[in-house]
């Protein structure tokens, strides 16, 4: 089973968040909040990890991970945004969208997808921000689901069903999942909302 680290989800504290941390930092992959549900997480930095993540979840081979990001500028490094993206992210983010972009040199090749974009987000959550500001890099990873493919909401069922694959489970309490609004910027000039979820796109546009 993983350690379970109960943290504020209004005033996470630092010691604990460092914890964490040190976790990422040293190959381990760590179940977080985010402002729409649970995520299983490692370093972008990892390929250890990242690929214990592909173990974890052997379908998401076919799919994208999502990069986690502490900002807009965080985001440039991985992401090309151009100037009309930029203005409708800014109005957007922190919140729960996933924004879709062409990638960058800086994006790892063993995440890269075949289109050669990333899923990005900047999450409107206290604790997994504080995580990703301590890193010093995103935070890559894909929703906490059990075996049966159901999404878990609440800590304790996280450790239960999928602890033994994991460093730490982070308890902020309970999050009831939501989907992330997806938004594409890679198909032409205008965005694409290619799914719509917990967050309300149409005041930026």
């Amino acid at each position: 089973m993983a350690r379970i680290i109960e943290l504020s989800p209004d005033h996470p504290q630092p010691r604990l968040v460092s914890f964490a941390v040190s976790a990422l930092r040293d190959d381990g992959l760590v179940a977080y909040p985010t402002d729409t549900t649970y995520g299983i997480g490692a370093s972008l930095m990892s390929k250890k990890a990242i690929e214990r993540i592909y173990t974890l979840k052997p379908h998401k081979k076919k799919k994208p991970l999502t990069f986690l990001c502490s900002d807009l500028k965080d985001i440039s490094r991985y992401a090309l945004v151009p100037d009309g993206a930029y203005r409708i992210m800014r109005k957007l983010t922190p919140g729960p969208f996933t924004f879709i972009l062409q990638a960058t040199r800086e994006v790892p090749r063993l995440v890269m997808t075949p289109r050669k974009t990333v899923g990005i987000r900047v999450p409107d959550n206290v604790v997994s921000q504080a995580i990703i500001s301590e890193l010093g890099n995103p935070i890559i990873g894909t929703t906490a689901m059990n075996s049966g493919r159901e999404y878990m909401d609440d800590p304790s069922d996280i450790n239960d069903s999928i602890g033994h694959a994991l460093d730490f489970v982070i308890d902020a309490g309970i999050i009831p999942y939501e989907l992330s609004t997806i938004i594409d910027f890679t198909q032409g000039d205008e965005p694409v909302i290619i799914r719509e979820g917990k967050g309300d796109p149409s005041p930026a546009f």
